[in-house]
């Protein structure tokens, strides 16, 4: 069981150091439970053109700089909104340990939006909470976090969704 004054805690303040949440069972102590902000992670036009070159889409609003320039509303190239998605492994593994888990598995995203665009050259970080935990037969437990990916600076989101998972006990 986790101590109220430790989740109590978390809620007031933003933390740097990864939550951990010693089992799966004590997951359920961790609903609604906001678990902080990711680290800037800078999504330069280097990292748009690779994503660009894995999903062969190469839509000149994200990989043509001139044109952008001279077309685009932002007067400059944006990422790729699934490039914004793919961040959200591995931002949240960095803001989230769960021990005794021996696989967890990425089941789906639900009430998925982009909400503004990432400029080249913007810094980008997760907040997420934990919105839902329940058991899947026989040992599993689904994992619905609620996630938000802010551009700094930004007025609104780029992202917002739910997306959970499957964790499997070791």
């Amino acid at each position: 069981m986790i101590p109220s004054g430790v989740v109590g805690s978390l809620r007031r303040q933003r933390v740097d150091l990864p939550v951990v949440i010693p089992s799966l069972s004590a997951l359920k102590f961790w609903v609604q439970t906001p678990l902080g902000v990711s680290e800037w992670v800078t999504i330069d036009q280097q990292r748009i053109d690779r994503f660009a070159d894995a999903t062969d889409d190469r839509q000149w609003i994200h990989v043509d700089i001139e044109r952008a320039r001279r077309e685009s509303p932002w007067k400059q190239t944006i990422a790729h909104g699934y490039l914004t998605l793919s961040l959200i492994p591995q931002l949240l593994s960095r803001r989230v340990v769960i021990l005794g888990v021996k696989t967890a598995v990425n089941t789906g995203v639900d009430k998925l939006r982009f909400s503004a665009p990432v400029l080249s050259g913007s810094r980008v970080r997760l907040h997420a909470e934990i919105k839902d935990a329940r058991e899947v037969p026989p040992s599993a437990l689904r994992v619905t976090f609620n996630v938000r990916v802010e551009v700094e600076g930004g007025a609104k989101p780029a992202l917002v969704a739910n997306v959970s998972y499957l964790y499997y006990p070791a």
